[in-house]
């Protein structure tokens, strides 16, 4: 199985990058082939300028990007909560990437599109510091919710697991190291 693996924090020292790294070791201990892209490590222009009525040709790190998507079976996004939502870096990433013609298809006279990304499966892992039951009450969380079903699921890719670390900011080493090696077995575990 093919997995890519997207980390969406800007920081290169963030606790999304070890967890990047533990699900990519974790699926590579598995035996399938993973490939970890660190958002942060990319160029591209976050900003898709004309909206989808005039596409620009996609800078080399957003084209490969596509590429290894298109081969992957299974895709895990990892980006932190912040403002309920992620970081502007990884809703770039969104708008870039997944563009008509490539993760969907409009069809005329009909408000659904073709999808493109059918028979993947997808893992999002965030970290917040907000207690999970209230970002599911009382904010009824927005940033899964987007990429779930704004994202993933209009473009086809229907499993979608969800896992939420929290809260992130106090949490001791031990801690840590109990949602890394939770997050190792869940890379593992991918089919």
């Amino acid at each position: 199985m093919n997995v890519v693996v997207v980390n969406g924090h800007p920081a290169t020292d963030s606790f999304c990058h070890a967890l990047a790294k533990s699900y990519g070791v974790g699926a590579q201990s598995a035996g399938h082939s993973c490939h970890v892209v660190h958002l942060s490590d990319l160029v591209f222009n976050p900003n898709l300028e004309h909206g989808f009525s005039e596409l620009s040709n996609p800078e080399p790190d957003v084209k490969a990007l596509q590429d290894l998507i298109t081969g992957a079976n299974h895709l895990a996004f990892i980006f932190p909560t912040w403002w309920g939502t992620y970081p502007a870096l990884f809703k770039g990433f969104i708008d870039r990437v997944f563009l008509p013609g490539f993760a969907f298809k409009y069809q005329p006279n009909s408000p659904f599109p073709i999808t493109l990304m059918n028979g993947k499966t997808a893992r999002i892992i965030t970290t917040m510091d907000t207690p999970v039951w209230y970002y599911h009450l009382i904010y009824r969380g927005p940033g899964i919710s987007s990429v779930k079903r704004s994202l993933l699921h209009f473009c086809g890719i229907r499993r979608v697991k969800t896992t939420i670390f929290s809260p992130v900011r106090k949490a001791q080493e031990l801690q840590r190291q109990l949602w890394l090696s939770h997050t190792k077995d869940l890379g593992r575990m991918v089919k």
